[in-house]
């Protein structure tokens, strides 16, 4: 490197309306990258968008549901002009229930101990690095971390996780679930799940006249300089769209 050079990861481009931009190219990869947000504010469809992105580009990528069947999943993102089923069809995208892994793990069971996490962490990357996964949306880390029983052992599965996603090249976009009263450091149910992420996105809303304005922020990217400004979310036909905010609804 030359001197005076500044080193510059390669970047996985999100592909998503304005995110690039405010990461200065887009997310470095080999990233996981916790996006937290609200209820309807946009984080299945920014998951989504981010994988058909790649798809198009040729790149394998998956997406595990937790929160709801795949093809309920699949129907509701069908009213998107930027989804393509022809993706899914030809094994580009490809959707796994996590509920139908768990029951091929036997992980029928109310709560996960050491053995059953590392068995579900060794079930996914083992996926990832059969398909030659990339690009990868768990939805969501919430739904499986509550049955883990304490926060050191979510720490250690979300780590061994990240760490092993990342050896195999994969950029990983974990959904997380917030309540509208998180507030302070953490951004996350647990409390945990930020401190071993690569990166923290966070969707949510701002009132304004009675009228409830959907914002992101971008908290935390390591690897690149980037804005922590809110912007502006429209969940438009075409997907997501950022738009710098109005200091009116800031908060």
């Amino acid at each position: 490197m030359l001197p005076g050079t500044a080193y510059v990861r390669d970047r996985c481009v999100t592909g998503i309306h304005g995110m690039d931009e405010i990461l200065r190219g887009g997310v470095p990869y080999g990233s996981t990258v916790l996006v937290a947000g609200t209820c309807g504010c946009g984080k299945t469809t920014m998951g989504m968008e981010f994988l058909v992105y790649g798809a198009r580009l040729g790149e394998a990528c998956a997406h595990f549901t937790a929160t709801e069947p795949s093809v309920k999943l699949l129907e509701n993102v069908r009213q998107y002009n930027f989804f393509d089923i022809g993706l899914v069809d030809s094994g580009l995208i490809n959707v796994f229930d996590m509920d139908v892994l768990n029951d091929w793990l036997g992980l029928n069971k109310s709560t996960f101990d050491k053995d059953d996490i590392n068995a579900l962490v060794k079930a996914i990357t083992d996926i990832v690095n059969t398909i030659g996964v990339t690009r990868l949306v768990i939805d969501s880390v919430t739904t499986l971390c509550y049955k883990i029983p304490s926060d050191q052992l979510i720490r250690d599965f979300l780590f061994t996780l990240g760490k092993s996603l990342a050896t195999l090249g994969c950029t990983t976009l974990l959904i997380a679930e917030i309540t509208s009263k998180t507030g302070g450091a953490n951004y996350s149910s647990f409390g945990v799940e930020e401190a071993i992420s690569d990166g923290i996105v966070i969707l949510g809303d701002v009132e304004r006249m009675g009228h409830l304005m959907r914002y992101i922020q971008i908290v935390k990217m390591r690897g690149t300089n980037h804005s922590r400004a809110r912007y502006n979310v429209e969940l438009t036909p075409a997907g997501l769209m950022m738009t710098p905010m109005l200091k009116w609804g800031a908060q």
